[in-house]
């Protein structure tokens, strides 16, 4: 726990004495504190167990940034996306090309604020002896913190599953997209993958984020683009390069920029974008 991280501890560490010790009795169904609707209930309404599970985790990150938004300690987090939500109005073509799925996992498990390293999602996981998820719910968060953006080529289907193989590590996925859009072989996507929760019951990785669909530009033109941008990071190897690259870019906007400017069309189900961040020429909105 870095710095921001520390000083929320010493204030919810003040106001926790009075807290009720059991959790509330509640008819099935019924939405938790903060309009948050439980794993069952998103299954109900026709998600996928495993996109369930990680789904309702969002929505208690949300929650907890929600609550301590008015405190000082986040008032670094709130500058930083109050000016991201005024400069590229995430919300879903037609109004902008940021999706909400994409822009709000980069706030709350992307988004480094403070003089450290922290994120909503580390402060959670930090004070998690005072908030207490269960240990499947920290299990989700941690995963949720450690999930990043990718750079994938579609490699057929596998079922009702897409298989998806990473630029570069070369990492192959079975993938259920929450989308529903189901693509092509040898499509390139840019999307967030979350690993399975329970492998010894469902093996698949989740597409969490509508795919972006590269178009106008081949492997080859991505896979120079990673290794040329790679060098502006300092780590031990490539794959920890690429982690960084894809999850904080050089700079907190960089992907938003790309996304932005490479916007082409969309449809229901997915959202397709033409360039390479670093090549102006070829961005229809550069």
């Amino acid at each position: 726990m870095e710095e921001i991280g520390k000083r929320l501890r010493r204030r919810l560490s003040k106001n926790t004495k009075n807290l009720a010790t059991k959790t509330p009795n509640r008819r099935p169904g019924e939405p938790l504190p903060g309009n948050i609707k439980d794993v069952q209930t998103l299954i109900d309404d026709g998600l996928d167990p495993v996109h369930a599970a990680y789904a309702s985790i969002q929505q208690i990150s949300s929650h907890f940034a929600e609550l301590a938004s008015d405190w000082p300690e986040l008032a670094p987090f709130v500058k930083s996306v109050c000016a991201a939500e005024e400069e590229y109005l995430p919300s879903g073509p037609p109004m902008s090309p940021l999706t909400g799925s994409y822009f709000w996992t980069w706030a709350l498990y992307d988004l480094r604020f403070g003089k450290g390293q922290d994120t909503i999602a580390t402060c959670q996981i930090g004070l998690n002896d005072i908030i207490c998820l269960n240990s499947d719910q920290l299990d989700a968060l941690q995963k949720l913190r450690d999930s990043r953006m990718g750079i994938y080529e579609h490699i057929g289907a596998d079922g009702k599953r897409v298989r998806l193989r990473e630029l570069l590590t070369g990492d192959e996925f079975v993938c259920h997209n929450g989308s529903g859009y189901s693509g092509r072989n040898g499509e390139l996507w840019y999307v967030r993958l979350l690993p399975p929760l329970l492998p010894e019951q469902a093996t698949y990785h989740i597409a969490f984020t509508t795919p972006y669909v590269l178009i106008g530009t081949t492997e080859g033109d991505w896979t120079n683009f990673l290794r040329r941008t790679l060098l502006q990071f300092k780590a031990d190897s490539e794959s920890e390069q690429l982690h960084q690259l894809m999850k904080y870019g050089p700079s907190s906007y960089y992907w938003h920029e790309f996304v932005f400017k490479a916007y082409h069309h969309h449809q229901d189900d997915a959202i397709f974008l033409t360039g390479i961040p670093d090549v102006r020429s070829g961005l229809p909105h550069a």
